[in-house]
């Protein structure tokens, strides 16, 4: 039954689709950055911090950096990360800086097609002008691989991209970050790492049957499509604590990927720390943490 009223509502979103999908690019306003004030090292440690390295490399593949991830299974079919490199014709090399923040912050490619939520834009809306800048110089210099993107293996209605324009009408929040201003630096730092560029709730929190977060149940943990993981687990403060979480244990965690427990990460956490948190500075780490164990709830 779950599924039947899934396929119905979905049907209903591509029939309504024709209402919704006019050009992408018209509505998004004009943007004015320039690679002059591009700085390599802060867009290569926000890559890192972004996921963009653990997500678009196949390390156990032995692929090239950057030019496309391993698979990644969801319930909605296998969604496959593409070539980033610099190549022309299979990765980034002829877009523009101002396609790149489009591509980033709003989930629309070039040719004015949206993307599908498997790319976390909802949470890379909160980069800043800066932020993106310095992201696009870091990425321009990765050497391009000839390597073309494995098309995406999604089932009957997910594949009908046309259902994206109404997806983003309901669900795409793209307001960009806001730093709370009766909270310190280490709070607002750490919201900005776990609720923008690290998008900790794009797996730890679950999602309604049209893959958009439930907005009333952030970071309570969500489901892994892969057996072998199982539950993706809370990490509110609340569940951290009955884990036998402290701010410490969490913050070295995120460095060396051995828990709290003496255990260490698995799976898809394991690469986040390997391919991103590890490379963070220890007051980024500390900072995720302090805020996941403060953040309202």
């Amino acid at each position: 039954m779950k599924k039947h009223g899934l396929l119905v509502v979905v049907g209903l979103m591509v029939a309504a689709t024709g209402w919704f999908s006019l050009p992408l690019l018209a509505s998004i306003p004009e943007l004015n950055l320039s690679t002059a004030r591009g700085d390599v090292s802060r867009g290569a440690y926000l890559a890192r911090a972004s996921g963009c390295i653990a997500c678009h490399t196949d390390v156990k593949g032995g692929g090239a950096p950057l030019a496309g991830g391993a698979p990644l299974k969801t319930e909605f079919g296998t969604f496959y990360p593409p070539n980033l490199t610099t190549d022309v014709q299979n990765g980034i090399g002829g877009w523009t800086l101002e396609q790149f923040a489009i591509a980033l912050r709003h989930g629309v490619s070039p040719s004015g097609d949206p993307y599908y939520p498997a790319f976390p834009y909802e949470f890379y809306a909160g980069l800043s002008d800066q932020d993106i800048t310095d992201l696009w110089v870091a990425f321009q210099t990765v050497p391009p691989v000839a390597q073309t993107s494995t098309e995406h293996q999604l089932g009957f209605p997910f594949n009908l991209r046309r259902s994206l324009y109404l997806w983003q009408a309901m669900f795409l929040d793209d307001r960009p970050f806001a730093a709370e201003p009766d909270k310190d630096e280490r709070y607002n730092r750490g919201k900005f790492l776990v609720e923008s560029a690290a998008h900790c709730a794009a797996c730890h929190s679950p999602r309604n049957l049209l893959g958009a977060l439930d907005s009333g149940a952030l970071y309570t943990g969500g489901a892994s499509a892969l057996e072998q993981e199982g539950n993706i687990p809370s990490i509110t403060a609340k569940a951290l604590i009955e884990a036998g979480w402290s701010e410490l244990d969490l913050g070295y965690a995120l460095k060396t990927g051995v828990k709290a427990d003496g255990d260490v990460f698995g799976g898809s956490m394991a690469e986040v720390v390997r391919e991103g948190t590890a490379y963070l500075q220890q007051q980024d780490r500390n900072a995720i943490a302090y805020y996941l164990f403060n953040r309202d709830e």
